[in-house]
């Protein structure tokens, strides 16, 4: 079954609306959307009920603070994979007694860090590939590649999910790039995820079409474009 994932980027104890990557322009979802009065995030999931979330705890990400007890709590609601900005094997062991399963991005993710959680938790662990403006997001120089190659590379590790998440298109509803996501699936031994662009059901449905996997949402929920039964 494809998987429509609801993504909740929480600052502060809020969810924000998150827009190209561009964290410091954030601010609360509910200016914005037309699906929830509220920006809380138990109140958002107790309201659109999601069968599964992907939660960025952008304090975390930004070395400010920690949003650790709503995650946990979210967690009993709904299943959850989560990206704290992991760089360490605790940040690793971290992330798996709040949420089901964790997010390693390029972003702050080095091979060595990849290589001892897979062998830690295989297939438990889900692998983001940080794309902005064409280039892979790292500071780890075997990550510095062309995205099909590290899509290949990443071959020999023993992922859950792989996820696309292409930054400069998040919260845009810009649409996808459908030859670019059938080279990645053409060349990858593990389920694709994509994150950033989707626009509507006819954009989810050309991802079926690719061989995806599942689709992470936020914005064509909100603004209504797809309906709350997608992600339920």
């Amino acid at each position: 079954m494809f998987r429509v994932i609801f993504v909740l980027d929480i600052l502060d104890g809020q969810v924000v609306h998150a827009v190209k990557g561009e964290r410091e322009k954030y601010g609360p979802v509910h200016n914005f959307s037309k699906v929830c009065e509220s920006s809380d995030p138990l109140d958002i999931v107790n309201e659109l009920v999601p069968g599964e979330v992907y939660i960025a705890d952008l304090n975390r990400l930004g070395n400010r603070g920690n949003n650790d007890e709503v995650v946990t709590q979210i967690g009993w609601m709904s299943k959850t994979m989560l990206d704290l900005g992991a760089s360490s094997m605790d940040d690793v062991h971290l992330g798996h007694q709040l949420a089901g399963s964790i997010v390693l991005g390029t972003e702050t993710a080095t091979q060595d860090l990849l290589e001892s959680a897979t062998a830690f938790y295989p297939r438990s662990i889900n692998m983001s590939i940080d794309i902005k403006g064409g280039q892979i997001l790292t500071r780890e120089p075997l990550f510095n590649v062309p995205p099909l190659e590290l899509i290949q590379m990443l071959n020999n590790y023993d992922i859950n999910d792989l996820i696309i998440l292409e930054l400069s298109k998040v919260g845009t509803s810009s649409g996808i790039n459908t030859g670019f996501l059938e080279q990645m699936v053409d060349h990858s031994d593990h389920n694709i995820l994509l994150g950033g662009g989707v626009r509507d059901k006819d954009d989810i449905n050309l991802l079926k079409d690719v061989g995806l996997e599942g689709v992470l949402v936020a914005t064509a929920v909100h603004n209504g474009a797809l309906p709350l039964d997608l992600i339920q």
